[in-house]
């Protein structure tokens, strides 16, 4: 591979002035999205997408950043977004984990349009005597307030190199964007995250400078660690990082970030026109950023990601000749996990109302695991 709720509105892209071929694409005058921060690379992306819809289609999209996953996940799942440019919280809460674990959510049901790959590893300060995994023992870690989508990518990078959350000093911040900047401000010495959002280039320009805490692929010790915590990732080389010499590789690892979700009852006509829009735009908006070649639907369109993906999409990846029988099965599978887990939250969570919060969510993640057992 070659490689960023409320309160924040942003406008992303406004009607174009001009004669538009958008009828064909039979997408709406509006949408609302939500994204991560103003400054993270899922932002910058999901901007440059909604310039060119602007441009090429005449449709206004609005933005809405929010540093924690509950704050992008709920304008969708009420209605009050269209979709989501969602990091692994879309997998979180269609399993119900983590900050997903407790009475208000359990798992939901999403689907994907489409999300591009993307590195992750341990970034860490220059100056922080970090040159292994390993090495983070007893330093600074930068996590996210209400972001499970980062703190466990954290949590399971540290794995790798033998440590857990016990061996590190956690810093907790209350938005994605005051974390990613804290190493610049000396409040902390790592976190874990995309290696192009646009606080690293700040990191790596400052007299503290960067450094990429390597994942090898042939460290099988360590991705079972890893993998044991988070089974979504795998070995990745990365040659687009902030503070990257040109011609050097990053070993990182690989997942789906942004990943374009929506709820299933979303039309299938809709997100046909919308992934088609997506595709069709694709010139306009592919240089907006180093890795945004990778939306090219070849990539971006293909399992494993996070959920299902939406059958509007699929529709279209099939016309394109991008969606083969292997990816059917994956998707079936994947949606009989999914079915399964809220058939089985719709039979615990009433049986349990009882329980303390903590008690509550102890006892789901018990029973997802049962149930995910029972899959295999």
């Amino acid at each position: 591979m070659k490689n960023r709720l409320y309160p924040g509105v942003a406008i992303a892209a406004l009607t174009a002035m001009t004669a538009l071929p958008a009828v064909s694409q039979d997408l709406p005058d509006t949408m609302v999205w939500t994204s991560y921060d103003v400054g993270s690379a899922g932002y910058a992306e999901a901007s440059a997408i909604a310039d060119a819809f602007g441009k090429e289609f005449g449709t206004r999209v609005r933005i809405q950043p929010s540093g924690s996953g509950i704050g992008r996940l709920q304008p969708l799942l009420t209605g009050r977004a269209d979709y989501g440019f969602l990091a692994t919280e879309a997998f979180f809460v269609s399993e119900g984990a983590y900050d997903f674990a407790i009475k208000d959510w359990g798992p939901q049901q999403l689907r994907a349009v489409a999300g591009r790959p993307a590195g992750i590893t341990l970034i860490a300060a220059g100056d922080a005597g970090i040159e292994t995994v390993a090495d983070a023992k007893g330093k600074r870690i930068a996590f996210v307030a209400g972001n499970p989508s980062v703190n466990v990518k954290c949590e399971a990078i540290l794995a790798f190199g033998d440590l857990t959350l016990d061996d590190v000093e956690i810093v907790t911040f209350p938005t994605y964007a005051a974390a990613m900047s804290s190493m610049t401000r000396n409040e902390s010495d790592a976190t874990c995250t995309t290696p192009t959002t646009s606080q690293l280039y700040e990191l790596a320009e400052s007299p503290r400078g960067i450094f990429y805490a390597p994942l090898e692929a042939d460290n099988e010790d360590g991705w079972n660690k890893l993998l044991n915590v988070l089974p979504i990732m795998g070995p990745s080389d990365e040659d687009i990082a902030a503070g990257l010499p040109e011609g050097e590789i990053a070993k990182m690892a690989a997942y789906r970030y942004p990943v374009i979700t929506t709820t299933p009852d979303k039309s299938a006509d809709d997100v046909y026109a919308f992934i088609k829009a997506l595709d069709e735009s694709y010139d306009l908006y592919k240089d907006g950023t180093a890795t945004m070649k990778r939306w090219s639907l070849d990539l971006s369109g293909k399992p494993a990601i996070d959920v299902p993906f939406h059958e509007g999409a699929i529709r279209y990846l099939k016309e394109k000749g991008i969606w083969t029988d292997e990816d059917d099965a994956w998707n079936q599978k994947r949606t009989e996990r999914l079915d399964a887990l809220v058939a089985a939250w719709e039979e615990f969570a009433p049986q349990n109302a009882d329980l303390s919060e903590e008690e509550f969510a102890q006892a789901w993640m018990d029973r997802r695991a049962e149930v995910v057992a029972g899959l295999n």
